[in-house]
């Protein structure tokens, strides 16, 4: 079927919905509910067999719901109704919630159902828990919906009873320090994650606190700040205290959006002379305490797992997570497990921390290299096997920090996007010379040029994943480990680790890594430093949540099902990757319709985390 994808924003869902129908062999489409756009026009132009809305803030308009089917994702049960479905659902200590597919009519979320699937609700931020679970329940609903709805014999249901909830607002997240404990300040905080925060005063200013979590020793005077750690701030309770790792300015009056930004950073000389508390040794994965890295083994196995909020990576989470890496490459074990936790890998460099720096040219600079050093040490470790677990999503230079690693592990949820095109960049961390060594340099373009997000399956049969879990997010660390503990275990691995390092060798001779970085750096710098680069305005843009004008053009044009990706089978990893691949071909240019520019960007989710390329 062609189904037309209506969505106020490209976020996580959308994306997975984009990939996962093209998997199953429909054409897929896209068009941004704009407020300059006449939707009910841009709709009639595609004439779809089905018009499907993963994420949507506003009604469709009755021009469209009423000549064409329309399907509208409600992150809720059967019944709720409102715009903070979600954010209730863990202020409420729901342990149980769900996904609606219903069909848009005159009011909102009370249309006739057409699938609806339940999942768990575990004590995890709204961004992380909308990108996993629910984005899981949402799959499934959708899937089946599509499946009656291509059948034309099944008559959905309609909804009895019911309650619609309203907005959220700020007076109902508000945070009192002098009364709150722990537990409740932490459902504030995860229901307000990404978007919008909760609001609170600190140290003179008006912020937005964005994430929580718990800390297990330090205690003060409810409300104090106690001591740093690796960007974020530890802020006493009633009866404990909790990381905040990132804040944002409030907006103001007729400016544009502030970006988020690392607490510490954010705060910058309002900050008092605090701790910086390190997390304790023993940061397995069970620990209580908060850490954005951390390290531990199981038997032979080593993982070193990170978690940067949104995914996106500054130069100092780079350094500190190559001081990591480097100390984990000192241990005595045969296989290191990068990753592994359930939300974002990774999504690059930290565009927001660009966009507040003195100076975002060098800002860039500094964060591309520190991106440079990280994968480069990867690629070069020889004495082990390296293992990427991708328990979520990963874009631009986070997903080829992945492809640096000998194996690319994926839950089955992910979707990847290894492409920069669409922030106006060539890219870096060695992707010239990874992403053709796994699916060879024809199908290295192709990813490139149409800039389309792919599945986690999708990606394992071009090459680009070696394997994928299926698995619910919270199980994904304990199946990880299990599995490497087995790869350590393998006869075969001490002979794959000495082939490995031939391999390198052999590869180092026909051309050197530096080789590589330098033919990228030379085009990344070229374009940092140049103030008239389309990078300068499509990022600040993006941090600054600018609302696209129209549908960028790769979204409109109608995406072919699995077969034609399906049919391009990986090559040979080459000898010397062609440092070109970017430019998109003719064919793909001539093909694309109502040609408009790049005006928009994808969307990290629903509720739009830090900002990262």
């Amino acid at each position: 079927m062609y189904v037309l994808l209506v969505a106020s924003a490209f976020n996580s869902l959308t994306q997975r919905v984009h990939a996962e129908l093209r998997d199953h062999g429909h054409h897929v489409a896209v068009e941004l509910a704009l407020p300059d756009t006449p939707l009910a026009e841009a709709v009639r132009g595609h004439r779809p067999d089905l018009v499907l809305a993963p994420m949507l803030r506003t009604a469709l308009p009755e021009e469209v719901w009423s000549a064409h089917t329309c399907l509208i994702v409600h992150p809720g049960p059967v019944g709720d109704r409102g715009p903070s479905s979600l954010d209730r659902a863990i202020q409420d200590r729901e342990t149980r919630w769900g996904v609606t597919v219903l069909q848009a009519n005159a009011e909102m979320d009370a249309g006739d159902v057409w699938a609806s699937v339940e999942c768990p609700v575990p004590p995890v931020g709204k961004s992380d828990l909308y990108r996993g679970e629910i984005a899981d329940a949402a799959l499934e609903a959708v899937l089946l919906a599509v499946e009656r709805f291509a059948s034309g014999t099944y008559v959905p249901h309609p909804q009895t009873g019911g309650r619609a909830r309203p907005l959220l607002r700020q007076e109902e997240r508000r945070i009192d320090w002098e009364a709150d404990g722990t537990e409740q300040v932490l459902r504030a905080l995860r229901a307000a994650d990404s978007q919008p925060g909760v609001r609170d005063d600190l140290l003179g200013g008006e912020w937005f606190l964005h994430g929580g979590h718990r800390e297990e020793r330090l205690r003060g005077r409810p409300g104090e700040l106690l001591a740093t750690r690796a960007g974020a701030v530890c802020r006493a309770t009633v009866d404990g205290a909790v990381w905040i790792p990132e804040l944002r300015a409030r907006r103001r009056p007729g400016g544009p959006a502030e970006p988020k930004l690392p607490a510490t950073v954010a705060l910058a000389d309002r900050l008092p002379p605090l701790p910086e508390v390190p997390a304790p040794p023993d940061a397995g994965p069970h620990r209580r305490t908060w850490s954005d890295i951390g390290y531990h083994e199981e038997g032979q196995a080593g993982f070193l797992a990170f978690s940067f909020p949104g995914g996106a990576m500054s130069t100092a989470h780079c350094r500190r997570l190559l001081d990591a890496y480097r100390t984990a490459c000192t241990r005595p074990t045969s296989v290191l497990v990068l990753g592994g936790g359930r939300d974002f890998f990774s999504n690059g460099i930290h565009l927001g921390v660009i966009e507040a720096a003195a100076d975002p040219a060098e800002e860039s600079w500094a964060n591309i290299n520190a991106m440079d050093d990280l994968v480069e040490a990867v690629l070069t470790t020889t004495d082990r096997l390296v293992v990427s677990a991708l328990g979520g999503n990963a874009a631009a230079g986070g997903a080829v920090l992945a492809l640096a690693a000998d194996e690319v592990w994926c839950r089955s949820g992910v979707v990847l996007n290894p492409h920069y095109g669409l922030m106006g960049l060539y890219g870096s961390e060695y992707w010239t010379y990874t992403l053709p060594r796994r699916v060879g340099p024809g199908l290295a373009e192709r990813l490139t040029a149409e800039a389309l997000p792919l599945s986690a399956a999708a990606a394992q049969r071009v090459g680009l994943v070696d394997r994928t879990v299926s698995c619910a997010p919270q199980e994904f660390t304990g199946e990880t480990e299990r599995l490497a503990a087995r790869l350590a275990a393998l006869p075969a691995t001490t002979a794959r680790i000495a082939a490995k390092k031939a391999a390198r060798d052999h590869d180092e001779a026909v051309r050197p890594l530096a080789a590589y970085r330098e033919a990228e750096l030379v085009r990344m710098r070229r374009t940092f430093f140049d103030p008239d680069a389309p990078y300068h305005a499509l990022r600040r843009a993006f941090v600054r949540k600018e609302r696209a004008v129209t549908t960028p053009p790769h979204l409109t044009r109608a995406t072919t099902g699995r077969a034609p990706v399906a049919a391009v089978a990986p090559q040979a990893a080459p000898q010397a990757a062609d440092p070109h691949v970017t430019a998109p071909p003719a064919a793909a240019r001539r093909a694309a319709v109502r040609p408009r520019g790049v005006t928009g960007l994808a969307a990290p989710d629903a509720a739009p985390g830090p900002d990262c390329c």
